[in-house]
């Protein structure tokens, strides 16, 4: 009798090294399109887009504009990769790919990682309270490839005064001048303010802020001196925000940081 093959096995619950009836399976579409690959290339090819994400939770979408939390925002792009030549950039909000809706930032990798290498998909982002569409071409995946920052920007003035307090996030702020960079270990690459002192009960405390990071944007605009990480933060006190959204390198790493304002 002729069936149709809608999963294959991978695995099943064997508690006393027998089979109790309950397995685990892959779908025959993605199994199909493994075998298909195996056949084509020798190997298997998914798909990258290039770019470093995180969960947009109730906080990050007030803070960046958006009606409801959903999406993948995009907290770092990598140089030269399919995201950053289709002009995506680091703050934006991933909402549809390939005519799909991202619901949830889980959802992005697998839609990424299925799609066919070199496929011009349609991605819509939000960028600063608008949504704009650009066409991306798929690239291959590198198992072996590491994402790399390209921040902008010069040293901090050295003669600048030696901190800066920020009581309505809770940080101390010093310029990233030559000495700080050796003090924290702050590569060349990176460009900002330098987090000298958190205040234990503020806001930045709360969301792992910590002395050694880096302040690398203030309401998606770069900052490159405490007064202006200071004259941001004024402006969204001033305009009766409840939150402000920071930028934020941290060992190597760039996460997207919503601070209420207090």
């Amino acid at each position: 009798m002729d069936g149709e093959v809608i999963g294959v096995n991978t695995a099943i619950i064997s508690p006393t090294g027998g089979s109790i009836g309950i397995g685990f399976s892959v779908p025959s579409n993605l199994a199909k399109s493994v075998v298909d690959q195996l056949q084509n290339f020798g190997v298997t090819r998914r798909g990258w887009l290039g770019v470093r994400i995180q969960t947009v939770n109730d906080e990050l979408a007030e803070a960046l504009g958006l009606e409801k939390a959903s999406g993948a925002l995009v907290a770092e792009v990598t140089e030269g990769g399919p995201a950053e030549q289709a002009g995506i950039e680091a703050g934006d909000v991933i909402l549809k790919f390939d005519g799909k809706d991202v619901e949830e930032m889980r959802d992005l990798p697998r839609m990424v990682a299925d799609t066919p290498v070199e496929k011009a998909v349609r991605v819509v982002v939000f960028r600063k309270g608008k949504t704009q569409t650009v066409k991306v071409d798929i690239g291959l995946l590198d198992e072996g490839a590491v994402a790399a920052a390209s921040p902008t920007g010069g040293d901090s003035d050295e003669d600048a005064p030696a901190t800066t307090d920020i009581p309505a996030v809770g940080v101390t702020l010093r310029p990233l001048s030559s000495a700080a960079r050796e003090e924290f270990g702050i590569g060349e690459e990176v460009n900002g303010v330098l987090v000298s002192n958190v205040d234990a009960e503020g806001a930045a405390a709360a969301k792992g802020i910590r002395p050694g990071d880096v302040i690398v944007e203030v309401g998606q605009e770069p900052v490159a001196s405490p007064t202006e990480v200071e004259a941001r933060v004024n402006d969204a006190v001033e305009a009766e925000r409840k939150s402000v959204l920071f930028l934020i390198q941290s060992e190597g790493d760039l996460r997207f940081v919503p601070l209420t304002l207090g």
